[in-house]
């Protein structure tokens, strides 16, 4: 049987809500030969991922490593540590992944509350404050970059409002990282996930995570066993540092030379660079939409310039759009989720994406395509 691999399409631009195009620099990572787990020369990667963690996140967390798994397990992984039977947990929720977050934490027992804001907006830091003031938690989640909508939330002035909370504080920057600015230890967080698949440039299939020294003190001191074994990051700390390493899971040794490389894109261009390219590639696609007579559906001042919700016209055909620009043009956009669903196109600007040239071409095709 002939393999379907060698019909697969090798120009299609993925400008949905993730995966993006992979960096050619962690496409020729990808290949390289395969190591085992425990070779030293892997290990050294391992360690080097761990510095460029720390280096993007601006962090001095000792545990931060990748998860093996895509941002979803990352987000696993910071509650079935973290959260036990009982604990008292308040996810603020302007999306789909927030409300996902809510959903991991009741299977875990925990009391959960869910500060809830109109999906397209913000979540809004005083409201945050107000909660805070009858109601004690043992730990507070939010979406730094919220994809399903395209809201940056307002992550500095929500850690101002968390801090003296004496809540262990999450934040889930999947489509953040290596295209807005992550400062954790600033911001006092405590645990923090990302994925592979978005501005890193890199297929998907890990997450990028750090915990704080309060995180793994809570971890250590937990009265019930961590309820996954695969995602137990006190078992996994013992692979990923010392000098003596323990066999935990076979790691995805070729996945972790394209993280290695995809980083390492990113922190030879500079973070500030990466930022105002991301940036750029955001301005340059909204001053197209306006001759077009489209806009975002974000208010201007808490759009992600890597992931744009498009507001789809009265009358047209969203998924016929959708479907023509992937048919006549090979380009890929998303659709909306739950209540946007047939109400916005999300398009992705994200890592080697976030070009002029690349919005160009989808500028151009989307005026075709517009009925």
């Amino acid at each position: 049987m002939t393999s379907l691999l060698h019909s697969l399409p090798d120009d299609i631009l993925l400008l949905g809500p993730g995966p993006s195009n992979t960096h050619p620099e962690v496409y020729a990572a990808l290949g390289k030969p395969t190591l085992g787990h425990l070779d030293p020369v892997f290990i050294e990667i391992m360690d080097a991922i761990k510095g460029q963690i720390q280096e993007l996140a601006h962090t001095d967390n000792e545990l931060s490593i990748p998860i093996s798994g895509t941002g979803s397990a990352g987000m696993e992984a910071s509650i079935v540590n973290f959260v036990e039977p009982g604990d008292r947990v308040l996810i603020l929720v302007n999306g789909v992944f927030g409300t996902r977050m809510v959903d991991v934490a009741q299977r875990l027992g925990a009391e959960v509350d869910a500060l809830e804001f109109e999906w397209g907006t913000p979540v809004i830091p005083d409201q945050v404050a107000e909660q805070l003031m009858s109601n004690r938690y043992d730990l507070i989640g939010v979406v730094h970059a919220e994809t399903s909508t395209g809201v940056r939330n307002p992550l500095p002035e929500l850690a101002a409002v968390i801090k003296d909370s004496g809540a262990l504080f999450l934040v889930d920057s999947v489509t953040g990282l290596g295209g807005l600015p992550v400062r954790l230890d600033d911001w006092g967080v405590d645990i923090f996930y990302s994925g592979t698949q978005k501005c890193l440039g890199c297929p998907p299939g890990l997450a990028p995570f750090s915990a704080s020294a309060r995180a793994v003190e809570k971890l250590k001191n937990r009265k019930t066993k961590v309820p996954n074994w695969y995602l137990d990051l006190s078992m996994l700390v013992n692979y990923w540092e010392g000098a003596k390493r323990a066999y935990h899971h076979t790691a995805p040794i070729n996945m972790l030379y394209g993280l290695h490389a995809a980083l390492d894109v990113v922190l030879q261009e500079g973070e500030e660079a990466v930022v105002a390219r991301h940036q750029a590639a955001h301005e340059h696609l909204v001053a197209g939409l306006d001759p077009l007579g489209l806009d975002l559906f974000v208010e201007e001042g808490y759009r992600l310039p890597m992931l744009n919700a498009i507001t789809v016209p009265d009358g047209v055909d969203e998924a016929a759009v959708r479907k023509a620009l992937r048919m006549d043009h090979r380009i890929e956009i998303g659709a909306g989720l739950g209540p946007l669903a047939g109400k916005i196109w999300r398009v992705g600007l994200m890592g080697h994406n976030a070009r002029p040239e690349v919005v160009d071409r989808f500028l151009e095709a989307l005026r075709t395509v517009l009925p």
